[in-house]
């Protein structure tokens, strides 16, 4: 199938043959009609399968066929609520590339920045805007923001929302839509709270589900190395001894962690930054763009950009530690392995982390294979405290939280996207991996 046959106008069309689209993945393909029926969708699906596209090109189309006076200021027609800041921009950039040929205006608003531009776009009038919650409620709760023309209202990474304690935001701003809309909800798991959080949104939804939940793309080959928590410096060195590694996302826990490991490679001659909730905007945006550039190889991030970053040909991702929620996982590596590419994730698991990985497999429902010949063995076997699986992060009174920085930094979870070589093994030591069975499984307590 082609685009061509999913009845879009000449205008998007074009726009998709310059930005080198020829087929539509699985959700886009099922996705984008069902849209242009205008009816509610109920969209499950993991990221990094092209969902983006499938909800933006429909609506630049309904838009665009739908006229409306050129002059004047445009009111807010259609509204995009996604999780952090990250996420809001590159979903902006879509929304540019898309209808590139067509008359539409955009807005991303988000927190952690001056709102004044923000403010002064809001009074001249666009076409759509793309928000995160807790800025957004600021300006509506300002005066700045008039909700009552939107047409189109999409929730996107709904399961995020609820990690990063956005609900009680989100159920604010769709108290204040139009009660006639039309609504897309998409996520990359189901719990009950989000399969709740979705019946109150949607009005007779088409559900289009084009993976299992909580599952792992299997374009993606994942591998974990046992290593000794003070060994993990010295292992990733030796992988980063590849020159045919171009680009490393590597993810830590926590916010301290990833400032350290960055750090630690640039006193080693590797070009590294890191990206976390700490940094400004500006800061983050320099880091994303020289990572994207190539002019940093090493990008060392937390959970905050786990579903922020898209890189063309971003074949691995490192997690340095792991998460200790497991769907922190399937967001991590799902930065590689993108719109049926191929790619790599590579685990680092020490003693103490035997735990999580556990709570990892039994999510995604495979065992991950062992690379064993590696020079960093684990040695400590023993746990000398076993971690305790936290709560799910929650927005603190003082709304900390807010504008995509997420206090599950705070509570040490973070995430971190992969790094790039081709689809060849990484590092130099030509690993055999092989999967847990028997006795070679480790135990709990060991």
């Amino acid at each position: 199938m082609s685009f061509e046959n999913l009845n879009l106008i000449e205008p998007i069309l074009q726009a998709l043959k310059t930005e080198g689209y020829t087929q539509p993945t699985p959700i886009q393909a099922k996705a984008i009609p069902l849209i242009l029926s205008k009816r509610d969708l109920l969209g499950v699906a993991q990221t990094g399968t092209g969902k983006t596209a499938a909800f933006a090109i429909p609506m630049i189309q309904l838009m665009a066929e739908d006229k409306r006076p050129a002059t004047g200021k445009r009111p807010i027609r259609s509204l995009i609520l996604t999780p952090t800041r990250e996420l809001a921009i590159q979903i902006g950039e879509s929304f540019a590339n898309y209808g590139k040929n067509i008359n539409l205006k955009h807005k991303v608003i988000f927190g952690g920045v001056n709102q004044h531009s923000q403010v002064e776009a809001l009074r001249t009038g666009f076409d759509i805007l793309i928000a995160t919650p807790g800025r957004l409620l600021d300006l509506m709760n300002q005066r700045h923001v008039n909700l009552n023309d939107i047409q189109f209202f999409v929730l996107d990474e709904a399961d995020r929302m609820l990690d990063m304690g956005f609900v009680h935001d989100v159920k604010k701003v769709i108290a204040k839509l139009p009660a006639k809309r039309q609504s897309l909800f998409f996520s990359a798991t189901m719990p009950p709270a989000i399969v709740e959080l979705a019946g109150t949104i949607l009005t007779e939804p088409v559900k289009v589900e084009v993976t299992p939940v909580s599952s792992t793309a299997n374009t993606i080959n994942q591998v974990v190395y046992f290593v000794d928590k003070e060994n993990k410096k010295n292992l990733l060195m030796d992988l980063l001894k590849d020159k045919k590694i171009e680009r490393v996302l590597v993810f830590t826990r926590t916010k301290h962690g990833a400032d350290k490991v960055a750090k630690d490679l640039t006193k080693n001659g590797i070009n590294s930054q890191a990206i976390h909730g700490n940094k400004s905007q500006n800061a983050r945006q320099n880091a994303l763009n020289n990572f994207k550039s190539k002019l940093t190889r090493v990008l060392v991030a937390t959970d905050i950009a786990a579903r922020g970053i898209d890189i063309d040909e971003l074949t691995h991702v490192i997690n340095y530690e792991l998460p200790n929620v497991p769907e922190s996982y399937v967001h991590r590596i799902g930065r590689t392995g993108r719109a049926g590419a191929s790619g790599i994730a590579i685990a680092f698991c020490d003693a103490e982390e035997k735990e999580y990985l556990r709570d990892i497999q039994k999510l995604i429902g495979k065992q991950i294979p062992v690379i064993d010949n590696h020079p960093y063995p684990l040695m400590n076997h023993t746990v000398v405290k076993t971690p305790q699986r936290g709560p799910r992060p929650q927005r603190n009174s003082s709304g900390n939280n807010r504008g995509g920085t997420g206090n599950n930094e705070k509570r040490g979870h973070s995430t971190t996207p992969g790094f790039g070589s081709k689809t060849s093994a990484p590092g130099k030591f030509k690993p055999k991996p092989k999967s847990w069975s028997g006795g070679n499984r480790p135990q709990r307590g060991q």
